[in-house]
């Protein structure tokens, strides 16, 4: 059972905020009741934004235009995902504009970039051609993958990323690596196989 809670992109960036800033309280208070939450947030770019119109002037100004004050909050909400002693867990999943041609989303992202456990890249390009999921594989990752799974699966998947390499052979278009990922993925029936599978020529 999930609740949507949402601010319009017309409102005012105040009621934008707040609305954020309850969604996040309302999480904290299910946390202590020993529940198990996950926030999916769209997105942590846009949500700066509104901070950035928001928030009082600091007198500075970072490239992009953006005022260092207007991150504080943004921060303070994806910061606030963490496991409770003698509590539940909150997971936040936000999405953060990049490639857009403005500066300040630049800013942004790279304010966020590495505070994240993992990080998942979406390609316009596969999107175009209908490949779903239009997963960027070579960009894509999860941080400390060797505290999740077995040293035997962590060599499997350390196999896979050489050979993603090897079939985009310097190219930054994910297309070919991941349409044989894809149709590899199609042919087994879990992790597990696709994984063992490896040795042969993907």
């Amino acid at each position: 059972r999930g609740e949507v809670i949402s601010a319009t992109f017309d409102e005012l960036v105040e009621h934008q905020t707040r609305v954020a800033e309850l969604a996040l309280e309302r999480a904290k208070r299910l946390v202590e009741a020993k529940n198990d939450v996950v926030i999916l947030l769209d997105g942590i770019t846009r949500l700066t934004r509104a901070y950035n119109l928001a928030a009082p002037s600091s007198g500075r100004t970072l490239s992009g235009g953006i005022d260092p004050v207007a991150l504080y909050q943004p921060k303070h909400f994806f910061g606030a995902a963490r496991n409770v002693e003698e509590g539940g867990s909150l997971t936040i999943l936000a999405t953060c504009l990049i490639d857009t041609g403005s500066r300040m989303d630049d800013v942004i992202y790279e304010e966020f970039k590495g505070t994240g456990n993992m990080e998942l890249h979406l390609d316009r390009r596969l999107a175009e051609r209908r490949i779903f999921p239009a997963i960027d594989i070579q960009r894509s990752s999860t941080r400390r993958e060797e505290l999740l799974v077995d040293e035997a699966t962590l060599k499997q998947m350390w196999l896979l990323r050489r050979m993603i390499a090897m079939i985009s052979n310097g190219s930054a278009n994910p297309t070919e690596a991941t349409q044989a990922v894809l149709e590899r993925l199609a042919k087994t029936r879990s992790n597990a196989e696709f994984l063992a599978t490896l040795n042969k020529e993907i």
